[in-house]
C-alpha cells in the first residue's frame, strides 16, 4: 500500500465555522447542541452549523466572473454551500495545493458524498408542487369550466345516481377530514374538465414547435416564443401556473453529486468527481476509495468528504419516528442513558495525497497517517447493527494497516446514545485490549449523518497533532452501568494525554454499512 497523508482539511460544524474554532471548542467538555425551532416549540436539541457562505465570496470573486457567487447562492442547497466552504478551508494549510490539484489533471479526483441529501430543496419544492396542484385542480373543477361539475351542481342526486364514484362533497364531511376531502373533490372534477382539455391542446401546440435555422440562435428564439405564447394562453384562460411549472430547477441542481461537482468546478479539478453515499459511514468510505485509487496509481490527490444540510423538520421527524432521537430537550450523551441521538448538519473535507508525490513538492502532512480502512455490510437489518458486520470491518482495517489489535491504544466509537452503544462496546472488547482508551463524541456535536464521521476523525487527528485527547461531555458517574461492566477506560469530561500507539475509529451507517479507519501518529 502506498503511503498517504492528509494535506488539507476544512470543517463546518455546530458552533464551528472552521478548523480553528472546531479545535478550540473541542477543548471544552460542553455540548454544542441547541434547541430546534423547526416545529415551533418542541423538545428536540440539534447541532445547527455555524456558517456564513458570504465569508467565501472574496475567494470565489477572485477566481470567477462576478455572476458566479450569486449563482451559487441562488441555485445551491446548504449542503453544497457547506462543502464548498470546507473545501476552500482545506486549501489554506498548504499554500500552492490549489494549483497542484488543477495541474494534476485526471490524477486529481473528488469523492464527496452526502447522507440525507438536499432536504431543504426537496421540502420546498414539494410544498410548492402541493400548493400549485391544489390551486390548479380547484380552478378546473369550477362549473364555468367544467360541464360535468355544472351538471352535478344543478342536480347532485341525479349525478350521483348516474356515477357511483363521485367523492363526498367537502362541505358534508367532518372538519378534521376537510382538507383531504377537498383534494379528492377537486382532483375528481379537474380530470373531467373540457376547459382543461382545450387548454392542454393549445399547450401541446406551443410545445410542438421546433428549433429552426442556426441551433444556438434558434434555441434562444424558440424559448422566448414559447414563453410569450404560454403567458398569453394562461392570460386568456385566467388560469394559475400549471403545477409542473411550480417545481424549481434547483431540484436538479442539487442531486447527490452536486457538492462533488461544484468542488471540481471551483477547484478546476478535472479528474473523476463522484458522490459516494454510505449513510453514517460515508466519510470513511470516501477515505478508503481515495487510498485505494492512490495505491493503484490512478490518482496523486483526492478531495474527500461529506456534507449534510442543517437540521430540518423532515430529518428531525424521521429520526424521531425511527425511535433513535432523544425528545426530552436534554443532551443525550453516548454510553449513558441510551435515550437517542441528535440531528446535526455541516461538512468535513480532506485533501488526501500520495505521500511521496506531495511531500516532494513541499506539502506538509497534517494530523495523523491513515494506514488502513475496512468496510463491510451487515446484510441484516436497516438500522440495528449486527455483531459480524462491524467486526469484519475492524479486522479488515487492522489487516490492511498491518497492525495487531494489541497495538490499538485509543478508539473512537460510532456511539449514537441508543441501545446499540452496548453492543458496539461489547464487539470492540471482543477484539481490542482492556487498556484501550475510548471516545464517543456525538454528545458534543450530534449526529451529522455523513459528516459526523469526518468530525470524529478530525477530533482524533487534531488531538494527536496537539498531544492530547479532547474531553467529551460524559461524566464518569453518567456511564451506563451495563457498559461499565464491559469496559472502563473512557475519555470523560477531562482532557487525556495521547498514548503511544495506533488509533482506530468505527462508523456504522443506516443500511448496515460499516467502516473502520486505523491511523498512526506522524
Amino acid at each position: 500500500m502506498r503511503k498517504v497523508g492528509i494535506f488539507g482539511w476544512g470543517i463546518i460544524a455546530p458552533k464551528s465555522p472552521n478548523v480553528e474554532r472546531f479545535a478550540a471548542n473541542l477543548a471544552s467538555s460542553r455540548s454544542w447542541l441547541a434547541p430546534f425551532h423547526g416545529f415551533g416549540p418542541a423538545p428536540f436539541l440539534v447541532g445547527a452549523p455555524e456558517f456564513s457562505f458570504e465569508d467565501y465570496k472574496p475567494w470565489v470573486d477572485e477566481r470567477f466572473k462576478p455572476s458566479r457567487f450569486p449563482q451559487l447562492v441562488e441555485k445551491m442547497d446548504p449542503s453544497t454551500h457547506f462543502a464548498i466552504g470546507a473545501f476552500i478551508q482545506s486549501l489554506e494549510q498548504n499554500p500552492g495545493i490549489e494549483a497542484e490539484l488543477s495541474a494534476l489533471g485526471s490524477q486529481a479526483h473528488v469523492y464527496v458524498g452526502t447522507g440525507l441529501g438536499s432536504m431543504t430543496t426537496i421540502h420546498d419544492s414539494s410544498l410548492a408542487l402541493y400548493r400549485a396542484q391544489r390551486a390548479w385542480n380547484r380552478f378546473w373543477a369550477q362549473p364555468q369550466r367544467n360541464a360535468a361539475r355544472a351538471a352535478y351542481s344543478a342536480d347532485p342526486e341525479a349525478a350521483r345516481a348516474a356515477t357511483a364514484d363521485i367523492p363526498p362533497d367537502p362541505a358534508r364531511v367532518a372538519e378534521t377530514e376537510r382538507d383531504r376531502a377537498e383534494e379528492r373533490w377537486w382532483a375528481y372534477w379537474m380530470a373531467r374538465s373540457e376547459g382543461l382539455q382545450e387548454f392542454l391542446r393549445e399547450f401541446r401546440a406551443i410545445e410542438s414547435q421546433v428549433v429552426e435555422g442556426e441551433v444556438e440562435a434558434g434555441k434562444i428564439s424558440l424559448m422566448k416564443q414559447r414563453r410569450r405564447l404560454h403567458a398569453r394562453l394562461q392570460e386568456d384562460w385566467g388560469a394559475p401556473d400549471p403545477p409542473w411549472k411550480s417545481i424549481p430547477a434547483q431540484l436538479l441542481w442539487n442531486i447527490p453529486n452536486t457538492p462533488a461537482s461544484q468542488i471540481s468546478m471551483l477547484g478546476q479539478i478535472t479528474g473523476m468527481a463522484i458522490a459516494p453515499v454510505a449513510a453514517c459511514s460515508t466519510f470513511a468510505v470516501t477515505l478508503k476509495m481515495a487510498m485505494d485509487v492512490i495505491d493503484r496509481g490512478e490518482a496523486k490527490a483526492v478531495v474527500i468528504g461529506a456534507a449534510d444540510g442543517p437540521p430540518h423538520p423532515l430529518t428531525v421527524g424521521a429520526f424521531y419516528t425511527a425511535r433513535v432521537l432523544a425528545g426530552d430537550g436534554e443532551v443525550s450523551k453516548p454510553l449513558s442513558g441510551l435515550r437517542g441521538t441528535h440531528v446535526s448538519g455541516g461538512a468535513a473535507i480532506w485533501i488526501v495525497g500520495d505521500w511521496e508525490h506531495m511531500t516532494a513538492r513541499g506539502f506538509r502532512p497534517l494530523g495523523m497517517e491513515p494506514v488502513g480502512v475496512g468496510v463491510s455490510s451487515d446484510a441484516d437489518h436497516i438500522i440495528t447493527p449486527s455483531k459480524e458486520g462491524p467486526t469484519q470491518a475492524i479486522m479488515s482495517a487492522l489487516e490492511s494497516a498491518k497492525v495487531r489489535a494489541a497495538d490499538i491504544t485509543t478508539w473512537d466509537l460510532h456511539a449514537t446514545a441508543t441501545p446499540g452503544d452496548y453492543l458496539e462496546v461489547e464487539n470492540m472488547r471482543d477484539i481490542l485490549p482492556a487498556e484501550v482508551l475510548v471516545t464517543a463524541r456525538k454528545g458534543t456535536f450530534g449526529h451529522g449523518m455523513s459528516a459526523a464521521g469526518g468530525w470524529e476523525l478530525m477530533a482524533q487527528y487534531l488531538g494527536y497533532e496537539r498531544g492530547k485527547l479532547f474531553p467529551t461531555p460524559l461524566r464518569r458517574d453518567e456511564l451506563n452501568p451495563e457498559i461499565g461492566r464491559v469496559h472502563q477506560q473512557f475519555v470523560f469530561d477531562d482532557t487525556c494525554p495521547v498514548a503511544d500507539g495506533i488509533a482506530g475509529k468505527l462508523s456504522m451507517g443506516i443500511g448496515g454499512i460499516n467502516a473502520c479507519v486505523v491511523s498512526r501518529p506522524l
